[in-house]
């Protein structure tokens, strides 16, 4: 008898136009199949005629069917069926793109997730990390839709063991832990080599043995009416602070 076939992973569901043209600019051979309601005609008609060249199906279709396909109704007026994305291990320090990396451990909500990618890719980043934490968020439907495109302008890798990712990864970048508080402003933070930025799960913060592997701390300073920002709203802050183009 043979042994069943383990379950194939879902595809991605891109929605937006932003998404959509993004996932045709940086992966056009994984994109499946696109519909479109009639307003976003115009929009799709340089995609279709992609996939007619790569003799793959393209749909106008009425709202609610668009919802079906997406699974929401945000999908902006156009959805892309694309072959899963794959992340694949974090490679030698020295292979990385250049520039701050994010570093991503334990962030559990998928919208916070897409959005740190869209602001990592508007402020110039290159790359981000995802940890082996089992509460950190994969790349799902919410992740690609609230990213706008951000997350196909990013190279994406993984590491099962972030401390020890992170002690590899200092040969080369500053390893900064962003925390709620006894951290320095990022003003203080030497300014020599590009920064590993790791932000920490929405509640509960950073594990501290990922705190204990990183060179620094940060802190955003505050009036001190609220603890914290929300975590996404937090990391656009300091990759604009540290200058995510280094």
């Amino acid at each position: 008898m043979r042994p069943p076939r383990p379950p194939q992973p879902e595809p991605d569901r891109l929605c937006g136009p932003a998404a959509v043209a993004a996932a045709f600019a940086h992966r056009p051979e994984a994109v499946l199949r696109l519909f479109y309601v009639a307003a976003r005609r115009a929009e799709a008609g340089p995609f279709c005629a992609r996939l007619a060249r790569a003799r793959k199906p393209y749909r106008e279709v009425p709202p609610e069917e668009l919802a079906r396909v997406a699974g929401t109704t945000h999908h902006g007026g156009i959805v892309a069926v694309a072959a899963p994305r794959p992340v694949p291990l974090l490679p030698a320090p020295e292979a990385l793109p250049p520039g701050l990396l994010p570093v991503l451990d334990g962030i559990g909500n998928p919208h916070n997730l897409g959005a740190i990618a869209r602001s990592a890719a508007f402020f110039g980043c290159r790359a981000m990390l995802l940890s082996g934490d089992p509460r950190q968020a994969g790349l799902s439907d919410a992740a690609w839709r609230t990213s706008e495109g951000g997350l196909e302008a990013l190279a994406l890798y993984r590491a099962p063991d972030l401390p020890e990712a992170l002690r590899r990864l200092s040969a080369r970048y500053l390893t900064v832990a962003a925390v709620a508080r006894e951290g320095v402003p990022p003003a203080a933070l030497p300014r020599d080599r590009p920064v590993a930025l790791v932000l920490g799960n929405e509640e509960q913060g950073l594990p501290a043995a990922t705190v204990a592997a990183c060179a620094a701390r940060v802190t955003l300073p505050g009036s001190g009416a609220v603890e914290s920002l929300n975590v996404s709203v937090a990391a656009a802050v300091l990759m604009h602070s540290l200058g995510a183009g280094l």
